[in-house]
């Protein structure tokens, strides 16, 4: 399997990470969509970083903490985007389900991230 097929593996794996957390947050807690968001956000990028680093890129030949450093920041930027899209999709059209608009956002940040992690996070 190559890279990118990897990376989309990986990608599947974080949404169902997301998407997970996200629809126990909703169901279990009275946490509001936005804010759910934000945690599952946060859990799903811990598990890419793993997974991306043992499965799609490998380690890089930084230490791991600044390996770590520059994923999170890569994540989070990619995540904003991410986020943006999911929030302004759930406040435009109420009635999308939040996980609707999940698909959506993470579909939108997946070149971002992409590009972001190979080229500054794992870069050889």
């Amino acid at each position: 399997m190559n890279r990118i097929a990897r990376f989309v593996a990986v990608g599947g794996a974080g949404f169902l990470v997301d998407a997970g957390v996200l629809a126990i947050l909703l169901h279990v807690t009275p946490i509001d969509p936005f804010t759910a968001r934000l945690c599952s956000i946060a859990v799903a990028l811990v598990a890419t970083w793993q997974l991306n680093r043992h499965l799609t890129f490998g380690a890089s030949s930084r230490p791991v903490a600044v390996e770590g450093a520059r994923y999170g920041g890569v994540g989070i930027t990619t995540s904003v985007v991410n986020y943006c899209a999911y929030a302004l999709l759930v406040w435009a059209v109420p009635a999308l389900p939040p996980l609707a608009a999940l698909a959506f956002g993470s579909l939108v940040a997946m070149l971002f991230s992409y590009l972001g992690y190979s080229r500054l996070v794992f870069d050889r």
